[in-house]
């Protein structure tokens, strides 16, 4: 079958599975949760400043930062989606390296750094706190449910950056001016906001088939594994 085709019906059927799973709505943070720190970790690597980061129940959230005008604010707004999406690949690479441990522990990490030193306000907070209490429980006291609490966060952040860059490139077809960092980048470059949300879009759609490989990969090598005594 066509890869990219595959691509597109395993998003699809993650995009079902997932919302069937009790609670399911309150993973879908991690996608946001990578998003912002993207934006905050670029713009501390150019020598700006984090103010705050806020997430939002309703899956959203806002980074604000102090960065110099130019290439380096325009750097800053492409960092979201761009870093969600090769988070998501990074945790099915490290599952296809039987390293679903340390995936754990670099979202935990991602998670506890956005709550000592950034994230303010209530939702925020409460659910940064139980992630990772959460996923501390899974490491230590139930690992052997790890893996498959692993792979449903890996599908779901996967199924997100792409759904989230699909509802990206609606905004800017019907309301530029409210299309997130599509919109920023309209501001700060001739492209309008509709060209940034398709170029996130087909980003988003090639790091899910390259993470889809990679998943693949991780579960051929489980099978043609052989364990002689």
């Amino acid at each position: 079958m066509n890869k990219w085709l595959t691509t597109l019906l395993f998003l699809a059927g993650s995009a079902l599975l997932t919302r069937w799973i009790p609670f399911s709505s309150l993973f879908r943070n991690l996608d946001t949760m990578f998003h912002e720190f993207g934006h905050a970790l670029v713009t501390l690597l150019l020598s700006g400043s984090v103010l705050r980061i806020e997430l939002y129940a309703d899956h959203s959230g806002v980074t604000y930062s102090a960065i110099a005008a130019g290439g380096r604010a325009i750097l800053v707004s492409l960092a979201g989606y761009l870093l969600a999406s090769l988070f998501s690949l990074l945790l099915f690479y490290l599952y296809s390296k039987g390293r679903h441990a340390w995936g754990l522990m670099l979202a935990t990490g991602v998670a506890l750094i956005m709550l000592l030193l950034y994230v303010r306000g209530g939702f925020g907070m409460i659910w940064l706190s139980g992630f990772i209490a959460l996923n501390i429980v899974m490491m230590f006291v139930w690992p052997r449910a790890g893996k498959y609490y692993y792979l449903f966060l890996a599908f779901l952040t996967l199924e997100e950056s792409v759904m989230g860059a699909l509802f990206l490139v609606k905004a800017a077809a019907f309301t530029p001016s409210m299309a997130g960092d599509a919109a920023n980048l309209a501001r700060l470059t001739p492209l309008p906001a509709m060209v940034w949300a398709l170029l996130f879009f087909l980003f988003a759609l090639l790091c899910a088939k390259w993470a889809l490989g990679f998943f693949f990969k991780g579960e051929r090598g489980r099978q043609h594994t052989t364990i002689y005594k």
